[in-house]
């Protein structure tokens, strides 16, 4: 019988993680939620204790994947947590939101990277969270575009023959415009819906590459271009 293939989800309590979760329970994965709160279709979870310091946050919940896990690897890590906020540098909010984007992003994707290094496969695949919009300036929402761009360096350094990852481990960034979530369609209720990408396709796509179809170069940030309801992925060059 042949062994079960494992995934982590890092976010996996979210809209798209949520999605995420039940599609690779439903080709018959392990599957492990990484997340503040519980996800109940998830083989296992990870709790994520809140705190103000991100080495006691990192190390709480590296051992408890390394408890979880033993000497066991995964076929995948998947990071999708994340958030957004706006404004500019003029803000009255400006510090609190970009603490707060550094925490979603940046520490999970850092977080996610290292634990790739510990227990993912040779030839394992490791995705994280980017941004089209973080390709450029992003002056109405200096903090989110600050904290995306770090994740598209992430990934990147990660590609490197010294980046740490496993030999033949892929790490790949998605860079998303709009994802068509239940929140955001609250509140932004008159939005071309047509021009969001559907969760359904990121998982799906997702689910082919953990299984090595048409899988990216290492290092890759992968903007998701969405029109007419049509959605494809394009390398960034």
């Amino acid at each position: 019988m042949a062994e079960k293939k494992r995934v982590i989800v890092y976010g996996g309590r979210g809209a798209l993680g949520s999605k995420i979760v039940q599609h690779f329970k439903s080709k018959g994965w392990w599957v492990a939620s990484i997340d503040i709160t519980a996800n109940e279709d998830a083989d296992e979870n990870v709790p994520v204790k809140l705190s103000e310091c991100f080495t006691e946050q990192a190390g709480q919940v590296t051992a408890d994947v390394a408890q979880l896990l033993g000497q066991q690897k995964v076929d995948a890590i998947l990071c999708v947590a994340g958030g957004w906020a706006g404004g500019n540098c003029s803000s009255k909010d400006f510090y609190k939101n970009t603490d707060m984007m550094w925490k979603q992003s940046v520490w999970t994707c850092t977080v996610s990277s290292h634990l790739a290094a510990l227990h993912l496969k040779p030839g394992g695949l490791l995705t994280l969270p980017g941004a089209k919009a973080s390709l450029a300036g992003t002056s109405g929402m200096v903090g989110y575009g600050m904290a995306k761009a770090a994740v598209h360096q992430l990934c990147q350094s990660l590609a490197g023959d010294d980046g740490g990852l496993p030999s033949g481990a892929t790490a790949v960034a998605i860079l998303p415009v709009t994802l068509d979530t239940p929140m955001n369609r609250k509140f932004m209720p008159d939005a071309d819906f047509g021009s969001w990408t559907p969760l359904e396709y990121i998982v799906e796509m997702f689910f082919g590459w953990a299984c090595g179809a048409n899988r990216p170069a290492s290092g890759s940030l992968m903007q998701l271009l969405t029109s007419g309801g049509e959605t494809e992925s394009v390398a960034t060059q």
